[in-house]
């Protein structure tokens, strides 16, 4: 039958998905998938979880819309309260958008409205990371740099970014420096790019606190952040944190940057936030910030029509009650233990794993042509799609990319399983991945 999609690609038909159970997907043939990443670490407590399907549907038969121009609901509000209570700092404000690349763009546009409010309209430039990414609107194209996915559009992104390097310790830490040490280095080049383009020009630094998808799940070296946090508070610049990906318990607290000490001035949550059952994305806003537009103006100049949507906010805070209710994040922490232990038993000798790394149920494995040089596969050999449409025809979702390591080469595979797993269904996602592996490495050569 002739698709009238447009899909993310056109040249090979997809299976049809037609029901989920817990950890496992199931296509219309009747075959099994387990979910090893979550779709984009979105579904973090799996298919068909009962409290979130009634939350949904309770909250549509009292009233599925309602314009935020006219009403507030009560699901929002609740939701609202719940994340700005357990954020790590004084959050007074969120605002509710449909999903991860809404929420980034909110975060620029508001931090632009909260300096024009503060009297400081000079501040229209953003410092972010190479390597990043940050969502497919125009706006977060513009501060993210996933060099394929930016190059047809580079017309069309705004002139007022810059990027420094991005905290990735497999290849830019030196042999002679520690851990620490190459933390500082790479965080001590936003303070020469605020002072090259001027401090009174930066509106904000824009990052991901565990990278995601553009190179492979790296969490920052020991003490990054806390001098990005410092550097930002020197020169007056907002930090923007990007959890969408590595946020909401993926990394085993609610808020990723809880385990590196800071508090940004806003961040931005999707995927597990809504855990797929509705989209939904937020936009954390530190209070000093949104007390700027509440006691200034009182408008917020950035709006969409489906803006904390009752049904998706009920669906969220479900998620989130049921985390917190059934103690998840601890599992997170031991089942992330289990499955870093597997995977090393499995694929840490492996000739073409270069490097397993992570935080949680959030974890990269950087695939390499040759383990002593690191040199990546040629991007011709396509590595990162043979390995999913491999692991995919094995029964396992994963989550490949290609370009980490340097923006034009380097592959690697992403795992983020729910996080309702178990030990049992992580020795099955590891076997898969390891015999997936093996299987396209063996061909190429």
């Amino acid at each position: 039958m002739t698709s009238h999609i447009l899909h993310r690609q056109t040249k090979r038909p997809m299976p049809t998905v037609t029901r989920g159970e817990g950890v496992y997907l199931f296509d219309a043939e009747g075959k099994r998938y387990l979910d090893g990443s979550g779709g984009a670490a979105v579904s973090c407590l799996g298919h068909g979880h009962p409290r979130v399907v009634h939350a949904i549907k309770d909250q549509v038969d009292k009233v599925a819309f309602a314009h935020t121009s006219f009403f507030t609901n009560a699901p929002a509000e609740e939701l609202a309260a719940f994340l700005s209570e357990r954020a790590p700092g004084a959050f007074g404000r969120v605002a509710f958008v449909a999903g991860g690349s809404e929420a980034m763009e909110a975060a620029l546009k508001i931090a632009r409205q909260a300096h024009i409010e503060r009297g400081e309209d000079k501040r229209t430039h953003f410092i972010a990371r190479r390597q990043s990414y940050h969502g497919a609107t125009l706006g977060a194209m513009s501060v993210g740099y996933h060099a394929q996915r930016r190059e047809p559009f580079l017309a069309m992104l705004t002139k007022n970014t810059s990027h420094i390097s991005p905290a990735y310790a497999y290849r830019h830490q030196k042999t002679d420096e520690s851990p620490e040490d190459y933390g500082l280095r790479a965080a001590r080049e936003l303070d020469d790019e605020i002072r090259r383009v001027g401090a009174e020009n930066v509106a904000a630094f824009v990052a991901e606190t565990v990278s995601g998808s553009s190179i492979g799940v790296v969490p920052p070296p020991p003490g990054y952040f806390r001098e990005i946090r410092r550097i930002c508070d020197e020169h007056g610049v907002m930090l923007i944190l990007d959890e969408v990906m590595c946020g909401m318990g993926r990394t085993g607290t609610l808020f990723a940057c809880e385990q590196d000490g800071v508090e940004p001035d806003m961040v931005a949550v999707a995927k597990g936030l809504g855990a797929g059952y509705q989209p939904i994305g937020a936009t954390l806003v530190a209070s000093k910030y949104a007390d700027a537009i509440v006691g200034g103006s009182g408008t917020l100049k950035h709006t969409h029509t489906y803006m904390a949507h009752p049904t998706a906010c009920a669906a969220a805070l479900a998620v989130q009650k049921v985390i917190e209710d059934e103690d998840l994040l601890p599992q997170v922490r031991a089942r992330g233990v289990t499955a870093m232990k597997l995977l090393h038993e499995k694929l840490g000798q492996h000739a073409h794993v270069g490097d397993i790394r992570g935080r949680g149920l959030f974890i990269g494995i950087e695939l390499v042509e040759d383990r002593g040089s690191k040199e990546p596969f040629a991007p011709e050999l396509n590595v990162a799609g043979r390995v999913k449409q491999t692991a995919f025809d094995n029964g396992l979702i994963c989550y490949p990319n290609a370009t980490s390591a340097d923006g034009k080469r380097g592959d690697h595979v992403l795992l983020a399983p729910p996080f309702i797993i178990s030990e049992s269904e992580l020795d099955e996602l590891t076997d898969k991945l390891a015999r997936s592996l093996d299987a396209v490495t063996s061909a190429l050569h």
